[in-house]
């Protein structure tokens, strides 16, 4: 037979006497039965469906929005329209060429990143909460299908493509349903602007073979998998072979982009340079300086749907484990930037945004993509700030700029042909460049010693491995160094002074030599297991130590490990004939405690619960029951006790 408690003891432990002598009705008896099969599946059905009510409980406390624009439509009158529409067609002049340009970075054909840039923005907006948010290729994204396929090439990309996207789509909607989103927040800042410098110099130099006319490999072609130094050094080795018309276009495109850009945010500058050095470009094709253009481009309808997804083939099953590591992180880097953005703009805006219902929104737009488009969609931060700065109010403004998008891809596609690829590579490297925030390097540099790490070690990944282990190199640096940090209790000696109140004990002297008064303060999960038992054991070292009362009022977050360590603590004071008291366990540690079992290997005698009213009253009668333990005669224990802030 043993004891459990069926519920944590509401009142303070007025009375001097133990805790054994509280009331029978705070405890139940159990008998224990012989185990038996039935019974063993009978408790596995129990957990399981305990587990499970859990899980619907955690899940249910917030329902995501099958419908939120019919809200955020709510008052929207004409001007209101007229203000989405304008601000539609802004971003859809930015969204054609910034689309092109991610279809390079990415390796697709043109088409993919401009009827990404318009199914992602219909199909998000019908779900998201956030009033100015704009889907479509990003370059995070598009350089890490990139960099994936440039170290397995064996893989068919514009095969796989379709099946990357759907399993894409599939993570964000399971992952807003189980609210995964709200973990964003604890992804340190640092692994965002190391990951995306990185990305930034590999965008670059993927694009210097591109803008200097050079046959490395066959110009414009993707890579097989390389590095940054690499690249640097087949650029040098071949400078000899470059073309020198392509490298003046580049150049133009550089200054134009920037001149243009100094005219204002709301000026379409991707769009009017492209079309200037599209037009220099015909100029010195014509005088017989041929530059390199997307002659081969085509927009009709046939090429602008990619194959669907097939999940009937025998390579199926063969495409999701080769492309599910790859679709993670794309998800997991497409809700950093979502959620991060969008934040970002509800702040400026005044308005609120739900992350996970923003993360339902983008996983819908990757599904759409995956049978409409054939290219992974994020958050666009460039056109998001532009609808932003237009004067956007609603989602109408995605919608207004998606088919906005999709109708000039079909009407003046094929006016892509004469857009110079050195143009449109020197482009990429712009945009790549605004991704460098030389200001939050130096502040990740800075600030501390841990964060310093984690950006280097995550550069350095980005330069050295594909971006899609990169990014989850960064994150793991971080969690590590972040659980280092919080590993580390606080323990500390403490006894009662003159005045009755717990104080830091004197160096070297107790009250009473048999008695340790420990104070533990901080996190006891399963990082800090190992040290609190360590420095437990080094208070143990004195030999005129009987019992050691261990004061958990401020201990937190205590699970299994610490448990398991506490529990072998235990047994090793007592084999040395010694004994561990425990007080001010407050409800979720005193459960921990109970549940796990260890309330029968302590002893329920020698544990204390505490109370919110009079903190100190469990330490006082801890002390009591070691008196009691080593039979001294000295039984009065002075406590200060404020009668104000007892219940009423």
């Amino acid at each position: 037979m043993r004891f459990l408690s069926s519920a944590f003891p509401s009142e303070p432990l007025d009375d001097p006497a133990s805790a054994r002598n509280l009331p029978r009705r705070h405890y139940k008896t159990e008998v224990a039965l012989p185990a038996s099969k039935n019974s063993l599946l009978h408790e596995i059905r129990v957990m399981l469906h305990q587990a499970w009510q859990q899980l619907q409980n955690a899940v249910g406390r917030r329902s995501l929005d099958p419908f939120p624009l019919r809200t955020l439509l709510r008052g929207c009158g004409r001007e209101q329209i007229k203000a989405d529409l304008r601000a539609g067609l802004d971003g859809a002049l930015l969204a054609i060429p910034q689309g092109m340009a991610f279809a390079v970075v990415a390796g697709l054909p043109l088409a993919y990143g401009i009827t990404c840039s318009a199914v992602a923005c219909v199909a998000g907006a019908l779900l998201m909460s956030s009033r100015h948010s704009i889907y479509g290729p990003t370059n995070a994204t598009a350089f890490m299908v990139s960099s994936y396929f440039a170290a397995f090439p064996q893989v068919n990309q514009l095969a796989s493509m379709p099946m990357l996207v759907f399993l894409v789509g599939a993570i964000l909607v399971i992952g807003a349903y189980f609210r995964v989103a709200d973990l964003a927040r604890y992804i340190s800042r640092t692994v965002v602007v190391a990951y995306l410098t990185g990305a930034a110099l590999q965008m670059c130099a993927h694009q210097l073979p591109v803008v200097l006319g050079q046959d490395v490999g066959g110009a414009g072609a993707r890579p097989v998998a390389r590095t940054l130094m690499s690249d640097i050094g087949d650029v040098l080795g071949n400078i000899a072979t470059t073309h020198w018309p392509s490298a003046l276009v580049c150049a133009l495109t550089i200054a134009g982009y920037i001149g243009l850009r100094r005219l204002g945010r709301r000026f379409p500058a991707l769009t009017l340079t492209l079309v200037f050095m599209a037009l220099v470009t015909a100029a010195l094709n014509k005088a017989g300086l041929q530059v390199a253009t997307y002659a081969d481009a085509s927009f009709t309808w046939r090429e602008l749907l990619p194959p669907f997804p097939d999940f009937t083939s025998g390579h199926a099953s063969a495409e999701f484990s080769q492309l599910f590591a790859l679709a993670m992180s794309l998800a997991f880097v497409a809700t950093l930037e979502n959620s991060a953005m969008a934040r970002t703009l509800a702040s400026r805006s005044g308005h609120s945004v739900d992350a996970n219902q923003d993360m339902l929104s983008l996983g819908a737009a990757n599904l759409a993509c995956a049978y409409l488009s054939g290219m992974p969609a994020s958050h666009s931060l460039t056109r998001s700030m532009a609808a932003f700065e237009s004067g956007a109010v609603s989602p109408l403004c995605a919608i207004f700029s998606g088919v906005f998008c999709l109708v000039a891809a079909v009407t003046v596609g094929p006016l892509v042909a004469f857009v110079p690829k050195a143009a449109l590579g020197a482009l990429v490297i712009c945009v790549a460049v605004a991704l460098i925030h030389p200001r939050q390097i130096r502040i990740a540099l800075r600030a501390t010693g841990s964060d310093a790490i984690v950006f280097l070690i995550t550069f350095l990944a980005t330069l050295l491995v594909p971006l899609h282990v990169a990014i989850f190199t960064g994150v793991g640096i971080s969690v590590i160094l972040y659980l280092r940090k919080a590993s580390r209790p606080t323990l500390v000696e403490y006894e009662f002074n003159p005045e009755g109140q717990l104080a830091e004990a004197r160096q070297g002297r107790r009250q009473n030599p048999s008695i340790s008064i420990v104070h533990v303060e901080g996190d006891l999960f399963f990082g800090a297991a190992e040290l609190f038992r360590t420095q437990i054991q080094r208070t143990c070292a004195d030999p005129n130590l009987r019992i050691i009362i261990l004061r958990l009022k401020n201990a937190r977050h205590l699970d299994a490990t610490s448990v398991m360590a506490l529990e072998e603590l235990v047994r090793v004071l007592r084999a040395e004939k010694r004994d561990l008291i425990v007080s001010g366990a407050m409800k979720d540690v005193y459960k921990v405690l109970r549940d796990s079992g260890l309330v029968d290997v302590i002893g329920r005698e020698n544990i204390f619960p505490g109370s919110t009213t009079n903190p100190n009253i469990s330490t006082r009668n801890a002390l009591k029951r070691a008196q009691q333990i080593l039979g001294s005669a000295e039984a009065d224990v002075r406590i200060y006790f404020d009668p104000t802030k007892a219940p009423a």
